[in-house]
């Protein structure tokens, strides 16, 4: 399922979402066979709990500061940066700060 809102339009991503008081906002930018790109806000305090996925994904943060765990070893990611969660390995997700990300995920 494609969202036609971003087809062929320039966006600024931290626009399209916004932040919702301890909780979780999730946004489908595109989703297909492929794969699929979701944006995030998620409010200082919340988390993902530990899970794994059977593809590979790449997080990668517009605003905010997180804290990734992967594999039971913790990443510190602020604006700008990105990390990859390998398939089927356990990671887990904490705001340290209210964050925006933007999660790209290829089967």
């Amino acid at each position: 399922m494609e969202n036609n809102n971003f087809i062929d339009k320039i966006v600024l991503l931290n626009e399209e979402i916004d932040y919702s008081k301890n909780a979780i906002v999730s946004k489908i930018i595109l989703e297909n066979g492929n794969g699929n790109i979701t944006l995030f806000a998620i409010d200082e305090g919340q988390f993902l709990s530990e899970h794994t996925a059977p593809f590979d994904a790449m997080v990668q943060i517009l605003e905010g500061e997180a804290k990734i765990i992967i594999d039971k070893k913790p990443f510190l990611l602020n604006e700008g940066k990105m990390i990859i969660m390998p398939k089927n390995i356990p990671h887990a997700l904490q705001a340290l700060k209210s964050f925006k990300m933007l999660l790209t995920m290829i089967k």
